[in-house]
């Protein structure tokens, strides 16, 4: 199981950044995935989650800190996942990282957003 996770950068406040997650080693479509954050001397936090298309609990949860800014979606024709990030704070600069919901997988490399102007 693999997570290629890009599209960081710096930005300034207010601006948008598209995170994608590229993922092998399993069937992407048979599993809810979950974008995560760590900033520095801070814990890992879950940021938002996408269940499975069509499925009973398909749909998308979000940190109450992203609702309404951040959006997470899915192409599993490319075994993608995405996060899609508007009017960035300075409180949303960290590593961002993909897995699976509910999953221990390991932790791929990360991509950095730094918001600051």
């Amino acid at each position: 199981v693999q997570f290629v996770e890009s599209g960081g950068g710096l930005v300034q406040p207010g601006g948008s950044l598209t995170l994608s997650c590229v993922a092998s080693g399993f069937t992407f479509s048979s599993h809810g995935m979950s974008w995560y954050r760590q900033a520095p001397g801070k814990e890992r936090e879950l940021v938002a989650t996408i269940n499975l298309i069509g499925s009973i609990n398909s749909g998308t949860r979000y940190a109450d800190s992203v609702k309404g800014r951040f959006f997470i979606s899915r192409d599993d024709s490319k075994s993608t996942l995405y996060l899609q990030m508007n009017d960035l704070k300075s409180e949303d600069t960290a590593a961002y990282f993909c897995k699976r919901s509910a999953f221990a997988d390991n932790w791929g490399q990360g991509t950095q957003v730094t918001v600051s102007s």
